[in-house]
């Protein structure tokens, strides 16, 4: 099929599932962080994900440096972070629309370590998606969350930072890295639990079957199925025709923190959170990235 055609329905289906399963995915990580602290919310993810992945964990293994670099930047550093965000924040939606932040973070490292050009079309974007995450924060009701926000901009900066370093590696399959993000990702995550965080065996102890069922939907439904979802897609599609739409995520995310989750949306809320979500799309078009680094670039789910 070419990659420049129409998407079918069939692709367009694959998109709704995956953007309903990834921002149910961002409610559920707010949920679960209620109760289990921030790294054990993750370590328990990803051990569980880690057993469906790792048989697909075979060599080679081609620039392992820059492989361990990306594994511990785009696992324990920004899970550990963005788990962290949604445990400190008291809405989720401010800081849903903050994490696609990592999507221009990406355009701003690449130029800042790799020399890409940045074009008209991507200064914008990224003047204006900053500036969008800017003027919500400035909310009194998202500002009571502007160090959670600011956690999770640091969560998509780590995110962007793996992305950029797999620019420069060669092509993983993204089963392979997945699972190599699972395996690095439980055991650090697990170990600066008990290390560091207070009490987190009793959290464990207390969590309840919605709990649970959150830590399965984030390991099992997202992490391995969503992603695998969108991996089918991304083989038959260029990046840049794929990434826009998952820019609708934060609406699903949205509606359920107001529905069900106590969240109020201000109109300068919405204002800035449009404005971001505009900014991040000029740069996802703009940058249309290669095919060889979707496998990573395509995991930054919440």
């Amino acid at each position: 099929m070419p990659l420049t055609a129409r998407l079918s329905p069939l692709e367009y289906a694959a998109l709704a599932v995956i953007i309903l399963v990834w921002g149910v995915n961002n409610a559920a990580a707010k949920v679960m962080t209620e109760v289990l602290t921030p790294m054990m919310a993750g370590a328990l993810r990803f051990g569980l994900a880690a057993v469906v992945l790792v048989p697909f964990l075979r060599p080679p293994f081609p620039n392992w440096k820059s492989l361990a670099v990306l594994a511990i930047c785009g696992g324990p550093l920004h899970f550990g972070l963005i788990y962290l965000s949604f445990a400190m924040a008291e809405d989720l939606s401010p800081l849903v629309v903050s994490l696609q932040l990592w999507i221009p973070f990406v355009a701003l490292f690449a130029w800042i370590l790799l020399g890409e050009k940045l074009s008209w079309p991507i200064v914008a974007g990224l003047v204006v998606s900053f500036a969008g995450v800017a003027f919500m924060t400035a909310d009194p009701r998202a500002f009571r969350d502007w160090d959670a926000i600011l956690v999770g901009a640091a969560a998509s900066a780590a995110w962007a930072m793996a992305t950029v370093v797999a620019r420069r590696t060669a092509a993983v399959k993204p089963v392979k890295m997945q699972g190599l993000i699972a395996v690095v990702a439980a055991p650090v995550l697990l170990a600066g639990s008990l290390l560091f965080e207070t009490d987190p065996i009793g959290a464990v102890q207390r969590a309840t079957p919605l709990i649970w069922a959150c830590v399965a939907f984030a390991a099992l439904v997202s992490t391995v199925f969503a992603t695998g979802l969108l991996f089918w897609l991304v083989q038959r599609r260029e990046a840049g025709r794929v990434t826009p739409y998952l820019l609708s995520t934060p609406v699903v995310s949205c509606g359920i923190g107001v529905a069900f989750m106590g969240d109020v949306l201000t109109p300068q809320i919405v204002l800035g959170g449009l404005a971001t979500i505009l900014g991040v799309g000029l740069v996802a078009v703009a940058e249309r990235w290669p095919r060889k680094t979707v496998a990573v670039e395509s995991l930054g789910e919440g």
